[in-house]
């Protein structure tokens, strides 16, 4: 999501080329894939994608040349490489003098809009078959406040911060313990102002 500027707890930022090679229906859906599911081969996405493997071979090198995926070379081999999609920011610098940024740009936010409230949707309609104790550890909070723009860059560092802090010191448990217990899950942070407010007559 784009950031005025990102602080260090916001993945690297991108230039404008990157996110207009990003902007591509089918770099979008595999990088998704690669969050979602981790690490994957190109024919592993390929049988995902419904697509042959040198069209995913492709655009993983594509994506690869711009620093949006990387190899996991714990896994790879000589005859097969995997894959894992790699953090990013955007902001306003990246696309404010291209319009074709701007463009490639509202297609990313855009898709990554579609896509949560497409995972929102699919928990709704599963949640009552889940397991007790994952079902309970879903949330979903919203707040409205009037906070400056300083006070709204601190709060959404913050926010970040924290993030950051509680996924490295998971990473570090599941190198040392194991994937046992554990699954993937989906947090989304989303901060943003409203329209200004007409002023109220007396």
């Amino acid at each position: 999501m784009p950031k005025r500027n990102p602080s260090p707890h916001i993945a690297r930022a991108v230039d404008a080329a990157t996110l207009k090679a990003f902007a591509h229906p089918l770099r979008l859906r595999m990088y998704d894939y690669l969050k979602d599911h981790g690490a994957a081969t190109a024919s592993m996405l390929a049988r995902a994608m419904g697509e042959n493997t040198g069209q995913t071979s492709y655009h993983l090198r594509q994506l690869e040349r711009h620093g949006l995926v990387e190899e996991d070379t714990a896994r790879g081999s000589a005859r097969e490489r995997w894959w894992t999609s790699v953090g990013f920011s955007f902001g306003l610098d990246a696309v404010a003098q291209d319009d074709a940024a701007r463009t490639a740009a509202q297609t990313v936010m855009l898709h990554q809009m579609e896509m949560r409230n497409a995972r929102v949707q699919e928990w709704i309609t599963r949640m009552e078959s889940e397991d007790e104790a994952w079902a309970g550890i879903a949330t979903s909070n919203e707040a409205t406040a009037m906070l400056t723009v300083e006070e709204a860059d601190a709060l959404g560092d913050a926010i970040a911060a924290t993030m950051t802090e509680h996924l490295e010191r998971a990473k570090a448990a599941r190198a040392e313990h194991g994937e046992e217990g554990a699954r993937r899950v989906k947090l989304y942070q989303l901060l943003f102002p409203l329209p200004p407010e007409e002023p109220t007559g007396a």
